[in-house]
């Protein structure tokens, strides 16, 4: 069965469709708009598809208690727990109307992450053309029969989950007669190690769900997202930053625009390289083929009336005269006239 394909606004994502290219913002503006809004146009300057962002409100999301994680200490300190860390990068609700206007003033598409009921409920009356679910919330059934409601597509990272989890998913939203689900495999790790990666668990995503399905990269440099786009990753994401060293537990993890850019030039050359499943030659090979291959020439000067053998032919350029794999046919057939040396065969012409 065809993987189907996802419409995201006029952008239709699938097999068969140019890779759909998010610039995953997330929170690395701080907490301040305006840089929020440059990280909208770096987006669109680098030829991002679309920039994405996290939608929460701090309190509903985790309790004082929850600690950060091991990422998050190294990047931000040991002290003070993730709430207050989080409280630090949070917009009030508004700002997203407010970055999703910006965002389709410079016709780029908006996405944005929500991490609790009340963000999920703002982000559908705003009008967002798609909903991203984080890996933490794959297990969240609440929350992915919420967003399941309002029937727009719902792209769906899938790391630290087992395929039990994400079937489990997949029905929720299904109940809620919703079936536009895009799945992305990701490693939760910030940065991950290569090892750590295993982008042929796409492969299995795709054949056991039979979802269009993309690739989340947390990993340093672009290698690995351009390899998923080989590999047939329908979208990535990757989060970015307009500077690694300004304070905050994602910007080590992310990469600057320059490397944005490259990215996405190197995705577009990738998908360009990958053409079809036909094996046939193209156009421009047809001309060197001529050149390239070889025919069957006269080794020797080969006098009329003799019955020609293997010693007295050569495979040698130009390809136009009778290929070498029809040596077989040649030999044992009489010369028609002589044949000079190094004089390309011609069946009718020369031979009886």
């Amino acid at each position: 069965m065809k993987e189907k394909v996802i419409n995201i606004g006029k952008r239709r994502i699938g097999p068969g469709e140019p890779v759909f290219l998010i610039a995953e913002a997330g929170v690395n503006h701080n907490g301040d708009i305006k840089l929020a809004k440059k990280m909208i146009d770096a987006s669109k300057e680098c030829g991002a598809d679309a920039v994405k962002f996290q939608t929460f409100i701090a309190e509903e999301v985790m309790t004082d208690y929850a600690p950060k994680a091991k990422y998050q200490k190294r990047t931000t300190g040991g002290n003070g727990s993730q709430l207050e860390m989080a409280k630090k990068f949070e917009l009030p609700l508004s700002d997203f109307k407010k970055l999703k206007d910006y965002a389709e003033s410079k016709n780029i598409i908006f996405l944005s992450t929500p991490f609790d009921p009340i963000s999920a409920e703002y982000l559908n009356k705003i009008g967002v053309l798609a909903f991203k679910i984080s890996s933490g919330d794959l297990t969240n059934i609440p929350l992915l029969s919420q967003i399941a409601k309002y029937n727009r597509p719902m792209i769906i990272s899938t790391g630290m989950a087992e395929l039990a989890e994400i079937r489990a998913a997949m029905q929720t939203v299904y109940s809620k007669n919703n079936r536009q689900i895009i799945l992305m495999h990701c490693t939760s790790n910030y940065p991950t190690k290569y090892q750590n990666v295993n982008l042929k668990a796409m492969i299995t995503l795709s054949k056991e769900t039979n979802l269009p399905v993309g690739y989340s990269d947390h990993t340093e440099g672009i290698e690995v997202a351009s390899a998923a786009v080989a590999m047939g990753a329908c979208v990535i994401e990757k989060h970015f930053t307009l500077d690694k060293g300004l304070p905050g537990p994602d910007h080590k993890a992310s990469i600057e625009p320059n490397e944005l850019k490259l990215m996405v030039r190197s995705i577009r050359n990738i998908e360009s390289a990958l053409g079809t499943a036909a094996k046939r030659p193209i156009k421009s090979e047809i001309e060197v083929r001529k050149v390239a291959r070889k025919s069957i020439v006269a080794a020797v000067d080969i006098p009329k009336g003799a019955r020609i053998s293997g010693k007295m032919l050569a495979m040698k350029r130009p390809g136009n005269g009778i290929s070498p794999r029809y040596l077989r046919e040649i030999i044992g057939k009489v010369a028609r006239k002589d044949i000079k040396k190094d004089l390309l065969l011609n069946k009718k012409r020369d031979l009886i």
